[in-house]
């Protein structure tokens, strides 16, 4: 299991940092109850007190969730999303639903390029405990958070959760937490309508949310985005309905809050998985601040945006498509193709794979060769959409004529949220290195960037910054 210092941690209990929320649960053998490093309760003796690094490991040493500080809504912790790229790559899996159903751990490995017994010891060495564990852990505190927070019923918050049945769920939750689902609806008076539903993502601060709206705001599509001062809209779409979600911030609660409207139940688990991706609400901004410090360069920077967040995705595919028409463009050149590209497919939706491969590109200012870009992109994307070695990624999408590394780089680092990965050669990036007056070839861009592991996506929003 991954190793925490018990001094440090009951210091943190001790102050309540909200710094290492996620980062370690306290389990109390004197009340059997697991907790959250921010827990308003009575701080207990540290004797009677047992460190875990994720939710599951304190679960499967048999405690049950604090109903106070709500271990569920906790920040995913750094542990998590794995020091380990196989980790991040199976939890991304997992996610998804990869054991889901009574889909087994050996296909998951199988499908990482892996041994089963070696993806077993990764989950145990950094996250203390196995993929099924882990996978159910997710599936419960994901259902509590729902029935804490929302009106939908029951029996739609199980299957939405990935559990076959009621009565499978039902058990899975009164083993976990010694209560049925039933008893979170006991103290909830409201009864409002499902149809909108709102979810609230904790993170650890501090959060640049001035600085990703910003990020937002210079590439925003209209009518698919709106970005305001405050808030960010997307309109989604979801077997045909269309609906919305509107993201707003809380600085004073460390939190920010969805609202989905017109969002089906059992897409909501999917939803709030790629919220928490687009925002990355999960990053530890202490140990990227920490990493990054190594560049003196940088220090300034980090002092004057701290908290700084790596813009991911809603889909994929979009961020693929958009870093392909952004080739050798400004942003908002590639963003006003974007805007006609979206217009010819008419469907007030950032097209899909199908989409893209059916109707015409020819007039919105593209290149019959980046033409050509986008559909064998569009025609190869379910095979490039796949967890796997990183290094195999880039390859794979290097192989499509008309992407090269800078725009492989780029869509892995925005689409799959890579921690330790940038465009490489990026103009961009080169210019922020000669403003801050340092050597700015290529060879210096790259060099420098070893300094930042593993957080090179960061050390490169950092110097756009600049």
């Amino acid at each position: 299991m991954k190793h925490l210092d018990q001094n440090i941690c009951y210091q943190a209990l001790k102050t309540r940092d909200a710094r290492f929320d996620g980062r370690f649960f306290t389990a109390v053998s004197s009340t059997g109850i697991f907790c959250r490093p921010i827990c308003p309760a009575t701080t207990p003796k540290q004797e009677n007190c047992t460190f875990y690094p994720s939710a599951s490991a304190a679960l499967s040493a048999g405690y049950r969730p604090c109903l106070r500080c709500r271990p569920e809504t906790a920040p995913n912790s750094a542990a998590w999303l794995g020091t380990e790229a196989v980790v991040k790559r199976a939890l991304r899996l997992i996610e998804q639903g990869a054991l889901d159903d009574g889909q087994s751990v050996t296909a998951l490995a199988a499908s990482l390029g892996i041994g089963e017994r070696h993806l077993r010891r990764l989950f145990n060495d950094h996250l203390g405990a196995g993929p099924k564990q882990i996978a159910q852990t997710r599936r419960l505190m994901f259902a509590k958070r729902l029935l804490a927070q929302t009106n939908i019923s029951v029996t739609e918050i199980a299957l939405s959760s990935g559990f076959n049945s009621l009565r499978r769920f039902n058990d899975a939750y009164k083993t976990a937490f010694g209560f049925p689902p039933s008893h979170e609806r006991k103290t909830k008076s409201d009864t409002g309508d499902s149809t909108a539903i709102t979810l609230r993502f904790p993170y650890r601060p501090p959060y640049d949310w001035d600085g990703m709206l910003a990020f937002f705001r210079d590439r925003c599509l209209e009518p698919v985005e709106e970005v305001s001062e405050d808030t960010y809209r997307r309109i989604v779409r979801f077997d045909g309905q269309v609906g919305d979600i509107t993201l707003r911030h809380e600085p004073a609660k460390n939190r920010l809050v969805a609202q989905l409207t017109n969002i089906p139940v059992p897409y909501v688990r999917d939803v709030s998985v790629r919220i928490r991706r687009l925002f990355d609400i999960d990053a530890d901004p202490q140990a990227i601040q920490q990493g990054l410090s190594s560049d003196p360069a940088l220090q300034p920077l980090i002092k004057a945006h701290p908290g700084l967040r790596l813009p991911g995705a809603w889909d994929g595919f979009e961020i693929a498509v958009r870093a392909i028409i952004g080739q050798q463009i400004s942003v908002k050149g590639a963003r006003t193709i974007c805007k006609r590209v979206i217009e010819r497919v008419n469907s007030g939706i950032f097209p899909t794979p199908a989409e893209i491969c059916s109707h015409s590109l020819d007039g919105l200012g593209l290149t019959q060769r980046r033409i050509n870009t986008l559909k064998n992109l569009a025609a190869h994307w379910q095979e490039l959409d796949v967890a796997k070695p990183l290094e195999d990624s880039i390859a794979d999408l290097c192989a499509l004529p008309g992407i090269g590394p800078w725009t492989a780089h780029y869509i892995l680092m925005r689409a799959f949220s890579e921690p330790d990965i940038y465009p490489v050669q990026d103009l961009g990036l080169i210019r922020g290195l000669e403003k801050l007056g340092l050597p700015a070839g290529k060879h210096d861009l790259e060099e420098r960037s070893q300094l930042w592991r593993p957080w090179r996506a960061y050390g490169a929003l950092y110097l756009w910054r600049a």
